[in-house]
């Protein structure tokens, strides 16, 4: 049995450029939040993003070499060789490391494909790939590197002394350990060969320019992609600390355990820190973010006539939590609304919502991802209710292992959910979403956006 909001949500190109009618039944909800979460990643687009930020900086006086890495890698690498043709120019060389294959956008450009959301074999080729590419540089040759999440994992390789399993085993503790992402991108530098300002480190003494499409809470740099042109200030025993809070410690390979140790006591060198030469010509400069999509789709709200309200504060913590209380918010707000408040004015709500939550995952988990717990939980608050609706979806286009960016979800879901044959407070206990919305029709599936700027959840209420 299928919810009625769902009716429509694989396509996604056909999007509509006149005003949406206002809402008068489930369907055209799911097709307005359909419509907002579209607007806000085509706001992010990284290619013409990208095509800005090099006709401001201006013509190189030589031909750069470019690294695109991450989720956004192919259409940043795009726009770099599109912008350096209209100047007469070519890359010199270089690699695009992406999620998925496709077509180099330059016979001097090696496209290869990593692994994610764990590092694999792939990754381990696009590692080797990198090293290539920073080989032979001098002090007069300049270096773009495009940068987008996902570029931990996509180049994952492990630090000497460890093998790949090691790196393996490490990143998936990690991944259901509960802790948020700059926590783990922080940890994970440490065993990544690139990670931590080592990359910078290999391109010296070049001229290395950093253009950053952000996946990480406050842009943080050293953050994203796990920091490989940033100084990384954390220490091995600060990160032997964290790991021990987080009862990770004793899980960790022997050889990673060494490792961290060996740096602690000074007997194998620190990753590169803040001041050091390695980073005396390398400069940072941010193409895209996650407030930027927060603002485009609370423009587009309100030219059909909504009221957009961005929160303040973004989101983390356990997914289910935080589904839920998103769902509470819409409810309150239909309560209120429902009182008499003469002359208010007020017109039909849309909450808008960016950050990144986390899953904590248990012994035998199911398939979903944040995105996906997200809405199940917040389906259960709003269960019964007629008219909030929420969506909760990944800008790349991809929730964790999964073909669906996330999921809209209504008061109509959770009960159909049950019809459908599944116990839907099992399947949100055993992290088992897309089982649960696939089952009615819930999955949003617009495919692989080329961005990445972390989650989005839009809601609203009648």
């Amino acid at each position: 049995m299928r919810s009625p909001i769902y009716t429509t949500l694989c396509f996604f190109s056909q999007a509509s450029e006149s005003p949406l009618p206002q809402p008068a039944n489930p369907a055209d909800t799911a097709r307005l939040l359909t419509e907002l979460y579209r607007v806000a990643t085509a706001a992010v687009d990284p290619g013409p993003a990208l095509r800005r930020r090099l006709k401001t900086a201006g013509r190189p006086s030589r031909p750069p070499r470019v690294l695109a890495l991450g989720k956004a890698a192919l259409p940043m690498a795009r726009a770099a060789v599109e912008t350096l043709t209209a100047w007469g120019l070519a890359p010199s060389g270089g690699v695009v490391v992406a999620p998925a294959d496709g077509a180099p956008p330059h016979p001097r450009l090696r496209l290869v494909v990593g692994d994610h959301p764990e590092p694999g074999p792939g990754s381990l080729a696009a590692a080797e790939a990198v090293a290539t590419a920073a080989q032979g540089l001098g002090e007069g040759d300049e270096v773009w590197v495009l940068l987008s999440g996902g570029t931990t994992s996509l180049i994952g390789a492990p630090e000497p002394g460890l093998t790949a399993g090691d790196l393996t085993a490490i990143y998936g503790h990690l991944l259901g350990s509960g802790l948020d992402i700059a926590a783990m991108n922080r940890i994970r530098k440490r065993f990544a060969r690139w990670g931590g300002g080592k990359l910078a480190r290999a391109l010296a003494p070049a001229r290395v320019r950093v253009y950053v499409v952000s996946d990480v809470i406050g842009d943080d740099l050293a953050a994203i992609g796990s920091g490989p042109c940033v100084a990384d200030p954390a220490t091995a025993g600060e990160i032997r600390a964290e790991l021990e809070v987080a009862r990770l410690w004793d899980r960790l390979p022997d050889a990673a355990r060494r490792l961290l140790v060996s740096a602690e006591t000074g007997e194998t060198p620190e990753t590169p820190k803040p001041g050091h030469r390695t980073f005396a010509r390398v400069t940072h400069e941010l193409v895209a973010s996650n407030r930027l999509a927060l603002e485009a789709a609370a423009e587009r709200a309100a030219e059909l006539g909504l009221t957009p309200s961005i929160a303040d504060l973004p989101l983390a913590g356990e997914a289910s939590v935080v589904g839920a209380d998103l769902a509470a918010t819409l409810v309150q707000d239909c309560d209120r609304r429902e009182l008499p408040q003469p002359n208010s004015g007020a017109g039909r709500r849309c909450f808008i919502w960016g950050g990144e939550t986390t899953v904590t995952l248990g012994s035998s988990p199911g398939v979903g991802g944040r995105c996906q717990e997200l809405a199940l939980a917040a389906a259960h608050v709003l269960a019964g209710r007629a008219g909030p609706a929420l969506l909760a979806a990944g800008t790349d286009g991809r929730d964790g292992p999964t073909d669906a960016a996330g999921a809209i979800v209504d008061g109509s879901t959770w009960a159909a959910i049950a019809a459908a044959g599944r116990d839907p407070q099992r399947d949100l206990a055993r992290h088992d979403a897309y089982a649960a919305l696939n089952a009615v029709g819930g999955l949003l599936r617009p495919g692989l956006t080329g961005t990445n700027v972390m989650d989005i959840v839009i809601g609203v209420s009648t």
